[in-house]
């Protein structure tokens, strides 16, 4: 088998309004809206966030890997917005640079450049 790509995720969210705030202001756009459910699109890749009743534990999923066109500028746009990054753009294992971050919900997001 060979994979082409990541299509998409679904996640849950402890307040859907906060986590569209927090993906809008990374560029996500708003697909699909609905009470309890939202998607979001960069490009092609959505993430579906599903309300949940209760706190999600932080670091209970995966991180979701996102590339960026500029890793310094990206910082900078994150931490402009409020958001706090785990450090600095940093040297990636498999070459290029990266940062993480939590979304509201405690999932763990990693942005990185590689060329």
């Amino acid at each position: 088998m060979k994979l082409a790509s990541i299509s998409g995720l679904t996640c849950q969210s402890a307040d859907l309004d906060r986590t569209v705030a927090f993906y809008e202001t990374l560029g996500f756009r708003i697909g699909k809206r609905e009470d309890n459910q939202v998607t979001l699109y960069v490009n092609w890749f959505w993430v579906t966030f599903a309300a949940t009743d209760g706190p999600i534990a932080p670091g209970t999923a995966t991180a979701v890997h996102i590339k960026v066109d500029d890793i310094q500028e990206a910082h900078a746009e994150v931490v402009a917005a409020g958001y706090k990054s785990a450090g600095e753009p940093a040297k990636r294992a498999g070459g290029g640079l990266e940062f993480e971050l939590a979304d509201p919900d405690g999932y763990r997001l990693v942005l990185f450049y590689k060329k």
